[in-house]
């Protein structure tokens, strides 16, 4: 948990730790996966899953421009991170949504 906390830490030093906390908790089996741990490229197919699966079902965003936005934005801070963990971008999606609450 350390670990990913640190890493969300390095975009949002004032990261919510049981957000993040729940993130792992929805995660579960899938990081344990080391090919799961990272998200590589984002393309248009895992995009349209993030922002229904993610977005969506769990964060209950059901505005599409809206998703896609906050989808964009987390790619873009994570941009230079050649191995970007997929604990932190839930996170800055969530976040830039608002709804680290609904986690």
């Amino acid at each position: 948990m350390d670990d990913h906390l640190a890493d969300v830490r390095r975009y949002d030093p004032t990261a919510d730790a049981e957000a993040i906390e729940r993130i792992v908790k929805h995660l579960g089996v899938a990081l344990r996966n080391p090919q799961s741990l990272h998200i590589k490229a984002l393309d248009a197919k895992h995009a349209a899953r993030l922002r229904e699966k993610w977005c969506g079902r769990k964060l209950g965003c059901t505005d599409r421009e809206r998703a896609d936005l906050a989808i964009e934005m987390a790619d873009l801070a994570m941009g230079a991170d050649a191995e970007r963990k997929r604990v932190t971008f839930y996170y800055l999606v969530a976040k830039q949504l608002g709804r680290l609450d609904a986690l």
